[in-house]
């Protein structure tokens, strides 16, 4: 049967090869995306980098340890404490010891953030003056600086300092020397006693010494920890921060890979199927030759075997061309880290090949069967109407899965509607409705053909019947052709609108529970300027509420150490400038013995207490004062200052009392704001720019999400429409014969293409449609009012493309088969 196999192969070589594309790109995406992915699961290896010389470091802890009956459980603290003095002390008699602080610096308006060191820890370190000399008084400092950079020795600059325990303070000082700049901070170093001044709390001691007999002293130290070797890379600056940043690629990477290969299956199978579909005459002349229907399954299979070898590992070697490619593409739109690259793995390329060949022998198993019952008689068939289309086995399989989607839907909406929120759950739900509605696209495409043409088939003219008669009998085709569009139109509606619908959320639950009339808040990871603080507060006619971010965790179920990220505030202060959704209790209760949570937390009633480690570490006990509704997961946890050492103040909310001008008060806040060049912002400005419909990253995410799939079921459809079009010269021929000009036949394949697009944007349509009207459900029982907002201009330029597309791919394929004389097209043997 091999033989027949690549003879038959040879003579209906554009169904072959349509086949062989739509495969070989489809484990092409698998392999990039799976290439790209396996980067992901590794950081690199760097070694220490700040305290590269130095032998002991000895620091607090910043990770937060805690043993349960299931091992051990960890999470990053977020304020760690200081180094104790005392523990200094008897350190620095076992020898010589350089004592570490970390603090802000701001200098120019709009200069990066710097920080802050006293000088004699930079012998411990890679900085070494290019220029210069050390800093020997109070008003001296060191600065780090880029060739070029405009800072020089002798240079007059002001230097605003501050630390967690004191105020910043502003004051001129004189840069005495230079050090190179590193990658992974802007140093400025101050003398010694200035900068123990500056910030008293000691965060970190280089130790000269025996690291066994350091280890014996620190032993005795609750929450101190000694680093030597590779470990120092524990006290560099954000020393996750590899790990960190490949947390987002990982999970854009896994989407992505999971997107494409759900679509190269979806789309590989059904060309596959169709492909068999389309040769009922040929296999019915096998069966009437006296082949068995054994034999013509074998020759089906072989064909599909023989196409999804050599089509994998073409995919193979797409993929493993592609995947650096991607990597760059990654690096240079800021969604990976500039040192992202590809490695050297071959397992996801076996992946990619063993999927291709599974999912092609896949695609024709169902259809070899159906193939080997085709009867001899398939073959004196002069029409192509397609009957029972719909078999009981297809049936059952579709109405189960297209009955899975919503029951889990409704399950998550009964159980945990916030889950409907997360992205793992609205990727995964249209897909189940996508093979549902797949599945039972044979009964669904007769009545909706027969409806979009319905207008059509009134007006003068054959065309639009014509065009809605030969869609509606052959019913395979038009399903296989509109299955691209179907995905398409369902993903990207679905994904774009429900993120933008999530965000809209997010963006008026943020409205509605911020009363302030002007919000101030400071970059990520930088604290607000005090001299604007004390300038804004003294505005009259105005009441503020400053606030400070932390975090607390908690060990729930006495195995899931769970890290929640909270908001010091003065509760009275607090309850005038904002609408909490409070589902128990009173914010202004909250006291610095208690705390108030949401509707996650395990214990959650008023009146209890709970256990809870703080940013620092310190385990406390406090209060429930009250708990808020969840809403869409922005609803988070809140403490008092107290609870929050070391935390700055990050975000100021203002409010004009009742009588106040307030143009004169956003004057007078404007005013107080440009010395720090600090924004004063509008609740509705303010919410506008920190709750967009989609940010930066994730717009170019969900561009590399959906573009990559998009561009395959692009070509999908291109494909599917040139084998459907190139197997109807007989149909075309015929009408020519009839009477029909060129032009009218054209028109006629036109409109048909148009009309098939049409159903698989409708079936695509009532895929999004309920997976978002399953996000508003979800949206209306978690308490927030929001619309549902659908990506209309994207909805629009897919349908336009897919349009141009299919009446392209199936025009210019008539277009050279009507060069043949009529005559001649209609005695060619299928």
């Amino acid at each position: 049967m091999l033989s027949l196999a690549l003879r038959s192969m040879r003579t209906r070589w554009v169904t072959f090869v349509g086949s062989f594309i739509a495969l070989a790109l489809g484990v092409g995406l698998i392999a990039t995306t799976g290439t790209a992915l396996a980067a992901t699961f590794g950081a690199p290896e760097r070694g220490p980098e700040r305290f590269a010389g130095a032998p002991v470091v000895v620091r607090a802890s910043d990770t937060l340890r805690i043993a349960t009956p299931v091992g051990e459980r960890t999470q990053r603290l977020a304020d760690p404490r200081p180094v104790p003095a005392g523990l200094a002390s008897r350190l620095a008699a076992l020898g010589r010891t350089a004592q570490d602080r970390t603090f802000p610096v701001r200098m120019a308006v709009g200069d990066e953030a710097r920080v802050g060191h006293p000088w004699s820890i930079a012998a411990a370190t890679p900085y070494r003056l290019s220029s210069g000399r050390a800093p020997q008084a109070p008003h001296e400092i060191v600065m780090a600086t880029d060739p070029g950079s405009g800072f020089r020795v002798g240079d007059r600059v002001e230097v605003g300092v501050a630390s967690r325990d004191t105020p910043e303070t502003v004051a001129r000082r004189t840069v005495v020397g230079t050090v190179p700049a590193t990658g992974f901070e802007s140093a400025v170093f101050f003398d010694d006693a200035e900068a123990a001044r500056i910030s008293p709390p000691l965060d970190a001691l280089v130790v000269h010494a025996d690291p066994t007999a350091v280890r014996q002293v620190v032993a005795t130290v609750p929450g101190m920890t000694v680093l030597t070797g590779a470990d120092r890379r524990r006290a560099d600056p954000d020393p996750d921060r590899d790990s960190e940043a490949l947390v987002a690629v990982n999970a854009m990477l896994g989407t992505a890979a999971g997107i494409t290969g759900f679509v190269s299956v979806f789309v590989v199978a059904s060309t596959f199927s169709f492909t068999v579909a389309q040769r009922r005459r040929e296999f019915g002349l096998l069966r009437t030759a006296g082949a068995t229907p054994g034999q013509v399954r074998r020759m089906v299979v072989a064909e599909a075997a023989v196409i999804g070898v050599l089509a994998s590992a073409t995919g193979c070697l797409l993929g493993d061309a592609a995947a650096p490619r991607l990597a760059s593409w990654m690096t240079g739109a800021g969604i990976a880290p500039e040192w992202f690259a590809v490695s050297d793995v071959t397992w996801p390329l076996h992946t990619a090949f063993w999927t291709g060949l599974c999912v092609a022998l896949a695609g024709v198993a169902v259809s070899s069967h159906r193939a080997g019952r085709i009867g001899p008689t398939e073959a004196l068939r002069e029409s192509s109407v397609d009957s029972r289309t719909m078999p009981l086995s297809r049936l059952l399989v579709g109405s189960a899965v297209l009955l899975t989607g919503p029951a889990l839907l409704a399950w998550a909406l009964f159980t945990d509607p916030g889950d409907v929120l997360k992205r793992k759950t609205y990727i995964l739900q249209p897909m189940w409705l996508i093979v549902g509605f797949a599945l039972f696209a044979p009964l669904l495409v007769r009545p909706l053909t027969r409806l979009l043409t319905w207008p059509a088939a009134r007006l003068p003219g054959a065309t639009g019947l014509l065009a809605g008669q030969n869609a509606s009998t052959s019913v395979r085709r038009t399903a296989a052709v509109a299955a691209p569009v179907l995905i398409t139109v369902a993903l990207a509606v679905s994904l774009l609108g429900t993120v933008a619908t999530v965000n809209g959320a997010k963006a008026a639950e943020a409205a509605a529970q911020t009363g302030a009339d002007w919000v101030v808040t400071a970059d990520e990871g930088r604290t607000l300027d005090p001299r604007f603080l004390a300038r804004a507060q003294e505005v009259p006619g105005v009441i503020t509420s400053t606030s400070r971010s932390s975090a607390v965790t908690v060990l729930e179920e006495g195995t899931a150490l769970i890290r929640s990220d909270a908001r010091a505030v003065d509760p009275s202060a607090l309850a005038q400038v904002a609408t909490l959704p409070v589902a128990s209790g009173s914010v202004t209760d909250l006291d610095d013995g208690s705390i108030v949570v949401n509707e996650e937390w395990e214990t959650r009633t008023v009146g209890q207490r709970v256990s809870v480690w703080l940013g620092d570490g310190r385990k406390v006990t406090l209060r429930i004062a009250a708990v808020l509704r969840v809403g869409t997961g922005s609803n988070g946890v809140y403490v008092t200052p107290k609870n929050a050492a070391g935390a700055g103040i990050d975000r100021i909310d203002i409010k004009l009392r009742t009588g106040a001008d307030r143009s004169a008060t956003a004057a007078l806040l404007t005013k107080a704001g440009q010395p720090t060049a600090t924004p004063v912002l509008t609740k509705d400005a303010w919410v506008s720019a920190h709750y967009p419909r989609t940010g930066g990253n994730t717009r170019a995410g969900m561009l590399l999400i959906l573009g990559i799939a998009l561009l395959y079921t692009g070509i999908a459809l291109a494909n599917t429409l040139v084998m459907a079009t190139s197997d109807r010269v007989r149909d075309l021929a015929v009408l020519r014969l009839a009477g029909a000009t060129k032009p009218q036949v054209l028109r006629v394949v036109a409109v048909e293409a148009l009309v098939v697009v049409s159903v698989g944007a409708l079936l695509g349509g009532a895929v999004a449609a309920l997976n978002l009207l399953g996000v508003k459900s979800a949206l209306e029982l978690l308490s927030v009012s929001s619309p549902v907002l659908v990506p209309w201009g994207a909805v629009g330029a897919i349908l336009a493309a897919s349009a141009a597309l299919a009446t392209v791919s199936a025009v210019l394929p008539a277009l050279a088969a009507l060069r043949t004389r009529p005559v001649e097209l209609a005695g060619m043997r299928e």
